[in-house]
Formats: C-alpha cells, structure tokens, sequence
C-alpha cells in the first residue's frame, strides 16, 4: 500500500498543527495554520527553527525584542489580493496581536546558522509571474526566493482559474542536479473560491513506487517528499495554494519535466 500524502483539516481557533518533520517523509517542513479571534494574543519561539508566517487573512501586530511590526496584513482572504509575509530567524521569541480576525500559515524549517533579521514582505515586495498557456495558465506570486536571506525557504502562491490546470507539463525537484534540477520538498495547501469546490492532485515517481491522486479540498494540505506533482481544478472555482518548498542545499524554480509530456510546451 502506498502512503496517504493528503491530510485534511478543518481549523479551530489557536494553532493546527497540519504537518511535522518526520511525517510524509519530510526531512525540512513543520506547518500548521493560526486562526485567531479580534483581539487575541499569540506568543511563540522559532527555537531551532527559520520561520514565515504567511498572512491568508487579516491584520495583526507581530513584536518581538528589537522589532515591531505595528500592523501587518490586509488582505479579507487569499483571494482578495496578495501577501504579507513576516519572516522570523531562529532563537526570535515573538507575540502575535489579532487585529481583526486572524488567519495564518506557519512554515518551519530547522536553521543551522543566523539568517535575515526579523522581516515583513509586503505585496509591493513579491514577485508575480504568469506561467503556462491555454489550459494550463495560471499566475504565481513568490514571497521568499532564493536571493532572501534564508536557509531552506522557497515560498509562492498559486491561482489557478476556473477547470485550469498548474504544475503542468508534470515537474519534479526532488535531486540535486544544477542546472536542471534542485532537490527540494514541497507542500500544498489548498483554499476555493466558492468554498465548496475541489481540485485534484496527482503526485507519481518514475518508477511508479508513488501513483497517487487525490481530490483536494478547502484546508487540505498535500505533502510532496518527491516526484510528479501536476494538479487542477473543478470549473466553476477559483483554486488557491500556498506553496512551500525547503532546499536542503539549493533553493529555485529549477525543475524538470516529466520527457513524456514535455511536448506540450514545445508545440507551436
């Protein structure tokens, strides 16, 4: 029997831890969503750990010692706009102030040495990319590349329109291989505009010792150690995921293709 990489969630108010290092063979990733109340409070430590906490929804005050990040945050949901992003280094103790209702992604990954000091990136501060054609169109906006100053993080959001496929001619990043290819994990999580719509995901190896795919829901998190990852969307609904990669060594949008279908994008 082959692994269940799709984890469901349904969050409740405070932290939901979704996944941690060990699990779906992951060697890099902790990540969870913070879902907090209109003048609530939430204090953490980063430990060990690089830290980004991605804004989905609402405004908070993020404080910490030597930093102050009055207010941050803006967008209702992830379909009303881009991100802010506060990116958080090791041994950082901080509190979180819900300024409105609160909804957050917390991505971790071990840190072995000091990187960026505390940090937002505002929306003005991402990059956006329009990528594919007909069918498989969809825009890309990037947080955290490969020239901020982290050991692990590569951060993005896809938006996928309605009955479009992303991730497609099917790519993998899963070795170590410059210039065509970096090894790094990656996670999925998933939103839908309306609520009740779906997607699926397909995540295969070459060698067939993964062949999975999936109907993915609202909050449903996709854990990607390895392979294939192609995936779309119901028509009807907007498809949103937040996508976390972690680079052990290397970061980028460096992958390769699946040389079956790598036709599709060499067609005129």
């Amino acid at each position: 029997m082959q692994d269940n990489l799709l984890i469901h969630l349904q969050p409740e108010q405070g932290y939901n831890p979704v996944l941690k290092i060990g699990q779906y063979h992951m060697e890099l990733t902790n990540f969870g969503i913070l879902q907090l109340a209109e003048g609530s409070h939430w204090k953490g430590s980063t430990g060990e750990f690089e830290v980004a906490l991605v804004l989905l929804g609402g405004k908070c005050s993020i404080r910490g010692a030597g930093f102050a990040f009055a207010e941050v945050g803006g967008r209702s949901n992830v379909f009303s706009g881009k991100p802010h992003t506060v990116y958080l280094p090791r041994h950082t103790d901080y509190e979180i102030t819900a300024l409105t209702a609160l909804d957050i992604a917390v991505n971790e990954a071990p840190a072995s040495r000091d990187t960026a000091r505390p940090s937002v990136i505002t929306p003005d501060m991402t990059r956006s990319l329009s990528i594919g054609r007909d069918n498989f169109t969809r825009q890309a906006t990037i947080m955290i590349d490969e020239k901020f100053d982290s050991e692990h993080f590569y951060i993005g959001e896809g938006m996928i329109p309605s009955g479009n496929w992303s991730g497609y001619p099917p790519h993998r990043h899963d070795v170590d291989d410059l210039p065509q290819e970096v090894n790094m994990e990656e996670t999925y999580f998933y939103r839908f505009d309306p609520p009740q719509g779906f997607g699926i995901q397909k995540v295969y190896t070459p060698d067939g010792r993964i062949d999975v795919t999936y109907t993915v829901k609202n909050n449903d998190t996709v854990a990607i150690a390895e392979g294939y990852h192609p995936l779309c969307g119901a028509p009807g609904y907007s498809m949103y995921y937040l996508w976390t990669m972690c680079g052990k060594v290397n970061r980028g949008l460096i992958s390769s293709m699946d040389p079956e279908h790598r036709w599709v994008v060499q067609k005129s």
